[in-house]
């Protein structure tokens, strides 16, 4: 792995405060409906001091709601826990699976937020490299961003992994092609830093519907 250039290094604190920021709306989202439900029990217990009964089935459902609300708290915690972590070691051998799956769970407010359906389709054996996760994170992040705002009116990308002897390839899909922007203007410099810091390469197919990122099994 090559040495941190200022580029990707500022990118890299770009993407951390807008993922951490989305965390934040999120657990914002979370704190809001326990409020109304808060509101609602309030309500309740008005009314049984003056002597009106409470449905139990209105109880029953607030309940179910704190329970899922605070399954989803944990689950964007555990997220954000992880997400915090990848700048522990500049170099880990990491699952990719997990990398994979941690990316989308951290960007999917985003996807939904431009309309957009992500399917993926990964090995179904673990798929093992060395590399810096944080950066490779952001890298994920680039390639999503600028297939969304390159994308046609059809609102579907497919994310596929697919090893190679000595690579693992990630594929960013777009069925209608990426046709809004040029090829050329993508990556950016510090896209291209953070490329030589992963070892990794970057292309975009001639037809325009998909970005394929090359990552190097062995670190260099």
């Amino acid at each position: 792995m090559g040495e941190k250039p200022a580029k990707a290094s500022e990118m890299g604190l770009q993407f951390f405060g807008r993922i951490s920021a989305s965390i934040s709306h999120e657990l914002k989202n979370v704190l809001a409906i326990f409020n109304e439900n808060a509101g609602l029990l309030e309500d309740l217990t008005y009314m049984a001091d003056q002597g009106k009964p409470i449905d139990p089935k209105r109880l029953e459902k607030m309940a179910g709601t704190f329970k899922k609300q605070i399954g989803r708290a944990d689950d964007i915690l555990k997220n954000m826990n992880r997400f915090a972590h990848t700048i522990d070691e500049p170099v880990t051998d990491v699952n990719l699976h997990e990398i994979i799956e941690l990316f989308l769970a951290l960007t999917a407010r985003f996807t939904i937020m431009q309309g957009y359906k992500l399917d993926r389709q990964l090995p179904a054996d673990p798929v093992m490299i060395p590399t810096a996760p944080f950066f490779l994170l952001n890298l994920l992040w680039l390639c999503l961003e600028f297939a969304m705002s390159a994308g046609g009116e059809e609102k579907s990308l497919q994310l596929v992994m697919a090893e190679t002897e000595d690579s693992v390839r990630i594929y960013f899909r777009q069925p209608s092609g990426l046709a809004q922007q040029q090829p050329e203007t993508f990556p950016s410099a510090a896209g291209e830093e953070l490329l030589a810091v992963l070892g990794a390469d970057l292309t975009t197919e001639a037809d325009g519907q998909e970005i394929v990122l090359r990552l190097p099994k062995s670190a260099y």
